[in-house]
């Protein structure tokens, strides 16, 4: 999984978002803030495209409406406002039809400046874009890959808002937790990871592992032009790595692992490769 995944390409030019404290709202009137804030906003290189072919099947998406704008378009948002909801879904629907045992979660975990009718355009948008291809709520345990592809099942849309119980293709917030360490400190991070792994449930819901660290204000001031990538990603993500590989999937083990910059080491084939020790698991039962 990618973290903040549509933030490959934030509009300088936008407003700042209301995702956004209103002190950094006034300070962002100055153009070279904005420059700034974008060196912290983004949180990824590739394109949805990209990240696809890379390997990346779980996608981590904020959203808002801009305020102001005529109408009910989205668009995905990190500070400062991504391309439209529209284009991304699109992206990901022409790789899912050139794919078709494909399959990816989309989690959409955070919405600014919406009312319901913003949310009825965006749920009817997912809608039409992925058709058939949406599976509907089920126990998680049901959910294997064979059980995918035998109903031509791509996609499981994730949807924090109270909405999704109207919708019979929208899984709650509740099966997609995301313990979040909110730390510049690997070791803590490291060690957050551990700790909410041991407390996962055991049945029924889905697992993110957020192995991402988060600049506080201070950690920008001191490293203002730098921005994460060179600030707390270069440095970090090393460990980071040795961590998963460390891990073991399955019951009470590592499901879902997100990572800024995903290109930037051997991330997801890493994960991906967890999954053989299963197959071992299997083969030994045998």
């Amino acid at each position: 999984g990618s973290h903040d995944s549509f933030s490959y390409w934030v509009d300088e030019k936008s407003p700042v978002g209301p995702d956004q404290a209103t002190a950094i709202k006034r300070l962002a009137r100055i153009s070279l803030v904005k420059k700034i804030m974008k060196k912290w906003s983004v949180t990824q290189n590739l394109t949805f495209k990209e990240q696809l072919e890379g390997g990346i099947r779980y996608f981590d998406l904020r959203v808002s409406s801009k305020p102001g704008e005529i109408g009910q378009e989205t668009y995905f948002i990190h500070g400062l406002f991504g391309i439209k909801v529209w284009d991304g879904l699109k992206e990901i629907n022409t790789f899912l039809e050139q794919h078709p045992k494909e399959v990816v979660f989309l989690d959409f975990n955070h919405f600014y400046a919406m009312d319901d009718s913003h949310h009825f355009f965006l749920i009817n948008r997912i809608r039409s874009v992925f058709g058939s291809k949406l599976c509907a709520v089920e126990c998680v345990e049901y959910v294997t890959l064979q059980y995918m592809w035998e109903r031509k099942h791509q996609v499981l849309v994730f949807y924090h808002y109270p909405l999704y119980q109207e919708y019979s293709f929208l899984w709650p917030g509740n099966k997609m937790p995301a313990p979040w360490a909110n730390t510049t400190n690997v070791h803590k991070l490291l060690q957050f990871l551990e700790t909410t792994l041991e407390e996962r449930s055991r049945y029924g819901t889905f697992h993110v592992s957020q192995a991402i660290l988060t600049p506080r204000v201070k950690t920008i001031a001191r490293h203002l032009i730098r921005g994460l990538k060179n600030t707390l990603v270069h440095r970090n993500l090393p460990m980071i790595l040795n961590w998963v590989k460390a891990q073991k999937p399955g019951v009470m083990g590592v499901n879902i692992i997100t990572s800024d910059f995903v290109e930037l080491v051997d991330f997801a084939a890493t994960v991906i490769a967890l999954n053989d020790l299963l197959l071992e698991e299997d083969e030994s039962a045998t």
